[in-house]
């Protein structure tokens, strides 16, 4: 990753992320994909994203149960939680900077939700 904006997508929905990375890269983001739990930790630790896209339930564990953790390792990462159901959010650390996202995503919501994002 080598722009200044990066974002790190964990999500085992193979066309949302190819989708989602259309969408960051054209708006300039250095973007990474993982699908799986497993791989995704390691790619989290390899690049230290500024927005980490986690996905709730993944092939190889629940993603929301490593957010805590994530939020503890790397606190200037903002952790977005993102959910085909609404799922209760994971127990955080005080000062955690993260939020919840639905899916299904549609362009207008992505818009809304990262529009202080450049």
């Amino acid at each position: 990753m080598e722009s200044n904006k990066t974002i790190l997508i964990i999500d085992d929905e193979i066309d949302l992320c190819h989708l989602l990375k259309e969408y960051f890269v054209r708006r300039n983001f250095d973007v990474g994909i993982a699908y799986t739990l497993g791989d995704g930790m390691l790619q989290l630790t390899a690049h230290q994203p500024n927005i980490l896209l986690l996905d709730y339930n993944l092939s190889d564990g629940i993603g929301w149960r490593q957010a805590p953790i994530i939020a503890k390792m790397y606190p200037d990462t903002f952790i977005v939680l993102i959910s085909a159901f609404s799922a209760a959010p994971p127990l955080m650390p005080e000062g955690a900077k993260y939020s919840i996202l639905e899916k299904p995503l549609s362009l207008k919501a992505l818009n809304a939700y990262f529009a202080n994002i450049n």
